[in-house]
């Protein structure tokens, strides 16, 4: 055989063990990656279980309950009197008009807004 036809059968060769190389190196090249992502996601349920579990101990202790109970839904034991303290920024607006205010009935929001603006 001639060089010419010894070295179109080597890149050939070449060639051909490049395309059978490069599907399953860029199938493992992709799995590793998803592989990585997926171990990073258990590690963070694995935290989160952690936290869960954590809570769920305390929660097995019943002062702790009464505690949350207390707090959250503001139970009282019997003969206590409970006091809740409103501050000004935590009342809701009052949907009723003050006193002296005429309450605007069937007006539309832009004629709401022009009276708003030009202060009629």
């Amino acid at each position: 055989m001639s060089t010419t036809r010894r070295a179109a059968v080597v890149a050939i060769v070449v060639c051909a063990l490049a395309f059978t190389i490069a599907v399953p190196l860029r199938t493992y090249l992709s799995q590793r990656t998803e592989v990585r992502e997926q171990q990073a996601q258990q590690a963070q349920l694995q935290q989160e279980v952690a936290q869960l579990q954590g809570r769920k101990a305390e929660l097995s202790d019943p002062a702790q309950i009464e505690a949350e109970a207390r707090r959250r839904l503001r139970y009282v034991k019997p003969g206590e009197t409970p006091y809740i303290v409103q501050l000004p920024e935590d009342k809701a607006p009052d949907a009723a008009p003050q006193p002296g205010q005429q309450p605007v009935v069937g007006s539309s929001w832009y004629e709401n807004l022009w009276n708003q603006v030009s202060g009629g």
